[in-house]
């Protein structure tokens, strides 16, 4: 497993909500975090999924994620 980043449109705790059961659902997600008091809101996902795999449950529960070096 790997630890990718993006920069996302998660903007507070509703939209953590939101998104965290399609993120507690995958198997491939191991863990995962959303910094609220960064600008970007990074997300943090441990995972064996691909970076474009993670966007796709990210837009799937309505939100974008741009992964980021």
């Amino acid at each position: 497993m790997e630890t990718i980043k993006f920069k996302t449109n998660i903007k507070c705790g509703g939209c953590v909500a939101t998104v965290t059961p399609f993120l507690n659902a995958d198997k491939e997600v191991a863990h995962w975090a959303v910094d609220l008091e960064d600008p970007q809101r990074i997300l943090k996902v441990e995972t064996s999924h691909s970076a474009e795999e993670i966007e796709e449950l990210i837009r799937n529960a309505g939100y974008v994620a741009e992964e980021i070096a």
